[in-house]
């Protein structure tokens, strides 16, 4: 790779570029810090979500189970239950990250989809909790993805952040030293050879 020419624009040039890789290296360790610091909120969320999930589907098959003891095959009435089309998504931004926010229209569950003929209370309590799971889900999806997606930027933050601090940086600097030595030189080569001319020019005269 080609050395830069030791002329004072280019040290300039050096100083403005080392400067402004320090300070895109701090503002990208500031950005780390904070999705990690958003990641590992998350994070924490998610286990006690995993749970919150996982005893309410518990439950729910419980009920479901009790409902076809009672009732006997439910397909007919788990077709009549409409299909949820009101989940919306969107994002917002975290130190350039973007993060999902998913919303659905709340089941009403006082409000069953299905008549009293033929069911049971377990079937109203399984179709309560299989909504309460949905729900739970859907959070869930918004956490995970929302991880996932910081997890990705910490990355690509850290690599940068790496690449600046141990390369960048250290190769302005060693360019700035080179720079600054070799016009140092030059001024002392200059110093000498102007001194030698006025000694000449005062022998003569």
């Amino acid at each position: 790779m080609a050395q830069t020419a030791p002329t004072k624009g280019n040290l300039i040039s050096a100083k403005r570029s080392l400067a402004l890789a320090q300070n895109g290296y701090e503002l990208m360790d500031k950005k780390r810090n904070i999705l990690i610091r958003e990641l590992m909120s998350l994070i924490g969320r998610a286990g006690e979500l995993q749970e919150r999930i996982d005893n309410t589907f518990r439950e729910a098959y419980e009920s479901l189970a009790l409902a076809k003891i009672s009732m006997g095959d439910c397909d007919d009435i788990a077709r009549a239950i409409p299909e949820d089309v009101s989940v919306r998504v969107r994002y917002r931004s975290v130190m350039g990250t973007e993060l999902p926010t998913v919303t659905s229209t709340p089941t009403d569950v006082d409000v069953l989809p299905y008549g009293f003929t033929g069911t049971t209370s377990e079937l109203d309590d399984a179709y309560k909790k299989f909504s309460a799971v949905k729900e739970l889900i859907l959070e869930l999806a918004e956490l995970e993805n929302s991880i996932y997606r910081l997890a990705y930027s910490i990355s690509k933050s850290q690599k940068r952040a790496n690449a600046l601090n141990n390369i960048v940086i250290p190769g302005l600097d060693a360019d700035i030293a080179r720079i600054s030595d070799l016009l140092e030189e030059k001024d002392r080569e200059e110093f000498v050879r102007l001194k030698v001319i006025k000694a000449q020019k005062s022998r003569r005269g």
